[in-house]
């Protein structure tokens, strides 16, 4: 099959996609796509989010210091016996200070569960943001090809309504010496509207493709370069499901979404069982400026264990509701399993399709092209009508339809397959540009960092994200 695919592909480059070596080439085309994607932005938002969820479980393992502080500010009036209407005055000033550090000795598990579970949530979301990168590749090669169709068959409009004027301006000529008949030029001025009409329709959609290409690329396109070989292809379509189980996004994702549940299970297991904490205190009071003799400085020092003896059943409540949901997931997980293989057979099958039509389109255009050379010969000859000419013309015109469509059909289906396999990447297509670092900005906060060098590495980090 591949032999096939190669020998289609060169008569598919070969028909009308030559253009100057300064045009803009797919590969230019999926790099801006790839750049320019606010999709992309948003899901790699999405992915920051997530590693900050890591962060945020392993700084409920770390200490949590408070602290608090009062002053407080009091006058008292006392009457005076010696001088009726007279008050003495007694201010006071206090303040205290407490500072308190609280942590978690042991939870039984919890803390790392939900560490594991935020990491597992990080691949999950990475294998997200992988889709929606094939999804942006996949939408650019589409766009690419459609207005190079759209072109192609503007110029095939064009070329009918040339012929066909051409046609009409015979039949006149025919009808003033008499070798023709009013009907015959009706005729041609009927195919003649039509083809006009069908030019417009024409440059309609190629204005519809030049604005799909301007969203998925991110700019109107100029001259488009010629289609360039096509990336590599398994030798079999069970080589092609194998791959896509263990290379597409949607089929990791969801096994780290059913290693999700499991975690979740664990933790509803792990929530029966109690909670040791430890807190140190430290109290200090003065007032007026000194230290207070009725309210000396205090330092604790104290741990506390606390389980919950009943809780309504809520706690075995949420247990079920964990094991049901990963029951849900590991369903979930061979579903997807199921429809990632069905869609590379839908892809394959496509391609295949595409190449029939190819071939019998190369024949159909033969047989057409000799047939409309016939007729016109036979009609300057008297044997034949303008109507015949016509009729000849459009199913030559047709002709040159399905073949540019397949062509079509065929590339985008290379792409396609490729998406079904999980390898419509940058770095699977070799772009040879930078691409969106998803280890840079976890390692940078996965340790929690505030105010510290690490922070400042952070900082430069977000910066270069924001750029």
């Amino acid at each position: 099959m591949r032999r096939i695919f190669k020998a289609v592909l060169a008569g598919s480059l070969a028909l009308g996609f030559s253009t100057a070596a300064s045009s803009e080439s797919l590969t230019d085309a999926l790099i801006s796509a790839y750049q320019e994607s606010h999709l992309l932005d948003q899901n790699q938002a999405v992915l920051r989010a997530a590693d900050e969820g890591v962060a945020q479980a392993i700084g409920a393992l770390r200490p949590v210091f408070d602290y608090t502080t009062s002053a407080n500010f009091s006058r008292s009036k006392i009457g005076s016996f010696l001088t009726p209407g007279t008050a003495l005055g007694n201010i006071s000033q206090s303040q205290t200070f407490q500072l308190s550090a609280t942590m978690t000795l042991y939870d039984f598990g919890r803390s790392p569960l939900s560490i594991e579970m935020a990491r597992e949530n990080v691949l999950a979301t990475r294998q997200l943001l992988t889709g929606v990168e094939q999804d942006v590749l996949l939408e650019a090669v589409g766009a690419y090809v459609d207005v190079r169709l759209q072109s192609e068959t503007l110029a095939l409009r064009q070329s009918n309504v040339r012929l066909i004027a051409k046609e009409l301006r015979a039949a006149k000529d025919r009808f003033d010496v008499g070798e023709a008949t009013r009907t015959d030029v009706a005729l041609a001025e009927a195919a003649l509207a039509s083809s006009q009409a069908a030019e417009q329709a024409a440059q309609g959609a190629l204005d519809l493709a030049r604005e799909r290409y301007k969203s998925a690329i991110g700019h109107y396109p100029g001259n488009l370069a010629a289609l360039p070989k096509v990336p590599g292809l398994p030798k079999s379509l069970e080589e092609a499901r194998a791959i896509a189980l263990t290379k597409h996004p949607a089929a990791l994702q969801v096994q780290h979404q059913v290693r999700i549940t499991d975690l979740q299970v664990d933790m509803a297991k792990a929530n029966f069982r109690p909670v040791l904490t430890g807190r140190a205190s430290l109290n200090e009071n003065w007032i007026d400026g000194q230290e207070s003799f009725f309210n000396p400085d205090t330092e604790t020092l104290s741990l506390q264990l606390n389980q919950t003896i009943y809780a309504g059943g809520q706690k075995a409540s949420f247990l079920r509701q964990a094991i049901a949901n990963q029951e849900g997931a590991r369903a979930a997980m061979h579903q997807t399993g199921v429809i990632v293989q069905e869609n590379v057979g839908r892809a394959w099958s496509n391609i295949s399709v595409a190449t029939a039509s190819i071939q019998s389109g190369d024949k159909q255009v033969r047989a057409a092209q000799a047939a409309y050379n016939g007729v016109k010969e036979e009609a300057d000859l008297g044997a034949r009508t303008t109507l015949d000419v016509l009729n000849a013309e459009q199913d030559l015109l047709d002709a040159r339809f399905a073949r540019l469509q397949a062509d079509a059909n065929f590339y985008v289906g290379i792409y396609q397959l490729l998406a079904t396999m999980g390898l419509l990447t940058v770095d699977h297509l070799s772009l040879g540009i930078p691409t969106y670092d998803v280890e840079g900005y976890y390692n940078a906060v996965k340790k929690g960092p505030a105010h510290s060098a690490q922070g400042a590495a952070l900082d430069r980090i977000l910066k270069t994200i924001g750029n």
